[in-house]
């Protein structure tokens, strides 16, 4: 770990910051709109596909933009600088269309920010060591998405089930975020390429990216399909009768679990087949679909969403570093941004999918509709190991 850039720590530390106050909002946010505002579980699959699709086709341009301009820094600033002024929208909300207005804004800066911090870790991390800086970074990450939920329950425990201070409280982290970029983020001026005619989004900047890429963002966004918003783990949870108060604790048990397996998982990436790695973590979202639709009690709900970070940590980091693997040095940002705009519009298919099935058949057939998007992926992933290999025999 000490031989990684101090950037990528850096960065690290921002991720950490941001998602301890976005995860001390969104693990309450589910059982504040179905309780507090009188949402339904399709209008919580709806808000959070639209959200999540959001940021997906903003990374889409801002990735694009970093690659043209050369500069990734001033979109991450840009990013995150946003998504923290946004966030007192949250305890000021008194409806569903005030949740989704802040919602939509706060997943447009994460749009901003994704794509460019993903390439400029690249742009900083030698080739050898992009698994373990990727998996760093999502480890920080993590930790804040299960310090959030911790101190949000602490406080909600604190307060009577004062959901909107919980929420102001959250605006504070974002704010030392901001700070952190400011001072502790460098890119280097290698990144700063001669002066482009055009922007690089256009039909032969996308044929220069190789068929490889394009197999890893089709085989994202099947796996995303069977990945839907985490609201709904914490809406299992509620359902089996944890107590509001308690809730958060579910997403506290499955970051606990990504935080500790991502570094690992992506260590051993840069030392090991990242196909087999991929189909572990595949198995592990079967089984944790397969936990939660069968849980009565909230133990076993706890139990499929620890299962679930591991499937997180197994997978997330490793795409990431696949992504970078695939492109060329100077699309970075493009294929960042294509990759996250197909995953998220899977991520939108599937939360209003699971959202659906909740409503309408229970909330069991959403998570064996995961299990067979699981399936389906795992499948792919092994016709495409069959494909490739014989395409080495036809080689050698």
């Amino acid at each position: 770990m000490r031989a990684l850039p101090k950037g990528v720590i850096a960065l690290g530390l921002v991720s950490l910051f941001m998602d301890l106050s976005s995860e001390m909002i969104h693990s309450l946010l589910p059982v504040f709109l179905v309780t507090v505002l009188g949402a339904t579980a399709l209008s919580v699959g709806l808000i959070e596909g639209i959200a999540e699709a959001t940021a997906s086709i903003t990374k889409v341009f801002s990735g694009v933009i970093s690659d043209w301009t050369g500069r990734r820094k001033p979109l991450v600033l840009l990013g995150y600088g946003l998504a923290a002024i946004t966030k007192p929208l949250f305890p000021l909300a008194t409806g569903i269309g005030a949740v989704l207005t802040a919602r939509f804004i706060d997943r447009i800066g994460k749009g901003i920010r994704g794509a460019p911090r993903d390439a400029l870790i690249a742009d900083i991390t030698p080739a050898a060591m992009r698994g373990t800086a990727y998996g760093l970074r999502q480890s920080m990450d993590t930790v804040g998405a299960f310090a959030g939920p911790l101190l949000a329950m602490i406080l909600m425990a604190a307060t009577h089930d004062n959901f909107r201070l919980v929420f102001w409280v959250a605006v504070i982290p974002a704010l030392v975020c901001v700070l952190l970029i400011i001072f502790g983020v460098e890119e280097p001026e290698r990144t700063h390429p001669a002066a482009q005619a055009r922007l690089p989004l256009s039909r032969d900047s996308l044929r220069r990216l190789p068929g490889r890429f394009w197999r890893v963002v089709a085989f994202a966004g099947i796996l995303t399909l069977a990945r839907f918003s985490e609201a709904f783990l914490l809406l299992r949870a509620e359902n089996v009768g944890l107590a509001v108060t308690w809730v958060p604790m579910i997403l506290i048990v499955m970051n606990v679990m990504y935080a500790a397996s991502a570094y690992p998982f992506g260590k051993l990436s840069d030392t090991s087949s990242r196909r087999k790695l991929l189909a572990w973590g595949i198995l592990l979202l079967i089984a944790a679909d397969l936990i939660l639709a069968l849980a009565g009690n909230y133990w076993l709900v706890g139990l499929g969403a620890a299962v679930w970070g591991l499937h997180m940590g197994a997978t997330q980091g490793l795409l990431a570093a696949l992504v970078a693997d695939t492109a060329p040095a100077d699309l970075r940002g493009t294929a960042f941004g294509v990759f996250n705009l197909a995953s998220g519009i899977a991520l939108l298919a599937a939360s209003i999918v699971a959202g659906g099935l909740w409503t309408m058949i229970g909330p069991a057939m959403t998570f064996y509709a995961g299990a067979t998007f699981s399936a389906a992926a795992l499948l792919a992933l092994f016709i495409d190991g069959n494909r490739h290999a014989r395409s080495s025999d036809a080689a050698a």
